[in-house]
């Protein structure tokens, strides 16, 4: 975490509630993102992290390989209640997969993460997008921490 403000620091409960979350998603078992709150979820792989929003399916195959998961606001998972709603469910994280993979087609990095921060600011605030790590922003959209933490300080980059 490069963020260096007491209030991203870690906190036990926050760890432990995480690791609940992270144990629901790779159990096997479907979830969902609830569609009717502002919250996700990003996930972390091994080389590369991924966000899934609202109506997003999430755990099943998606995600046994995730090491890590971070709640982006109030997170309330879900079981699908049907195949239909499984269906939309599965639907939706593509949209989330597309959403960030147009993001990550510029070439340019640091406008890569100046989209992605845009994208955050504009869904769910300064505020909730001040407690995700620059880690999580960088490797959402294959970047350096440091991109992000420059764009955040207001500091230009040079390309």
């Amino acid at each position: 975490m490069t963020n260096e403000n007491p209030s991203s620091l870690p906190n036990p409960t926050e760890n432990r509630d995480n690791n609940l979350v992270l144990g629901q998603l790779t159990s096997g078992q479907l979830w969902m993102v609830n569609s009717r709150r502002r919250n996700g979820l990003i996930i972390y792989k091994q080389f590369y992290a991924e966000f899934a929003g609202p109506g997003a399916a999430v755990g099943s195959f998606f995600d046994v390989d995730s090491n890590q998961v971070l709640p982006v606001g109030e997170l309330s998972l879900i079981s699908p209640e049907d195949q239909e709603e499984r269906q939309k469910a599965y639907l939706i994280r593509r949209q989330w997969i597309r959403l960030t993979h147009q993001l990550t087609d510029n070439p340019i990095p640091s406008q890569r993460a100046q989209m992605i921060l845009n994208q955050f600011d504009n869904y769910f605030g300064a505020n909730t997008v001040a407690k995700i790590p620059d880690e999580a922003f960088a490797l959402m959209v294959g970047v350096l921490p440091q991109t992000v933490s420059l764009l955040r300080q207001g500091m230009s980059i040079a390309v």
